[in-house]
C-alpha cells in the first residue's frame, strides 16, 4: 500500500478497529467507539480504495461506505438498554450523536492523513533519500521526484500477465447458429 511508517499505521488502525469494535459491542462510549471505526474506514477509503472506484468487486470503497453508515447509525441509535452505557446511566443517542461520531471520525482520519504525509516529507528530506550513504542518489539510481512514498504515485505499474481464457464447456446441447 505504500503507507509510511507501515508498522505504526497498521498498529494504530488495528488498535482503533479492535478497541472501537469491542467498545461498540459492549455499548461503551458508543459515539466515540463509532468514531474510531469511522476514522479507520475513512483512512482506508482515502489511502487504498478511492482510486479503484466505488465497487468492492474492483477493490473499491463500497464496503467502507457501508461500514461508515453503519457506525454512524449505531451512534445515532445509541447503545440500548443492555449496554455498559445504560448501566452507568450515560446513554447517548440521537442524530446529534451520530453527527458527532461522524465528525470525530473525519477528524481522526484527517489527523492520520496529516501524520502520514508528515512522515513521508521527513523521509523525502532524509539523508538516506537524498544521497547519503546507501540512498538512491548515492547508489547511482535516478531519483524520481514524482514518486510519492505514501501512495506510490509515480511507481512502476504492476506487471500484468496474460491469462488465456479456458474453452467453454460443451454441455451436450445443440446450438443453432445463423449462417
Amino acid at each position: 500500500m505504500g503507507i509510511k511508517p507501515g508498522r505504526l499505521t497498521a498498529t494504530a488502525a488495528g488498535v482503533a478497529e479492535s478497541a472501537g469494535g469491542a467498545a461498540l459491542a459492549l455499548g461503551y462510549q458508543t459515539p466515540l467507539a463509532s468514531a474510531a471505526l469511522i476514522s479507520v474506514m475513512l483512512t482506508a477509503t482515502n489511502r487504498v480504495h478511492l482510486k479503484n472506484g466505488p465497487w468492492i468487486t474492483n477493490g473499491g470503497y463500497e464496503y467502507n461506505v457501508v461500514m461508515i453508515a453503519a457506525a454512524t447509525a449505531l451512534a445515532e441509535a445509541g447503545p440500548g438498554v443492555l449496554s455498559l452505557d445504560a448501566l452507568r446511566g450515560k446513554q447517548r443517542e440521537g442524530a446529534l450523536w451520530g453527527l458527532v461520531a461522524l465528525g470525530l471520525g473525519a477528524a481522526g482520519a484527517a489527523g492520520a492523513h496529516f501524520l502520514i504525509e508528515q512522515q513521508a516529507a521527513k523521509e523525502i528530506g532524509s539523508p538516506a533519500h537524498n544521497g547519503a550513504a546507501g540512498g538512491p542518489a548515492a547508489s547511482g539510481q535516478a531519483h524520481d521526484e514524482s514518486a510519492h512514498p505514501v501512495n506510490g504515485a509515480g511507481a512502476p505499474a504492476p506487471v500484468e500477465t496474460a491469462v488465456e481464457p479456458e474453452p467453454a464447456e460443451d454441455l451436450g446441447g445443440d446450438v443453432e447458429t445463423e449462417s
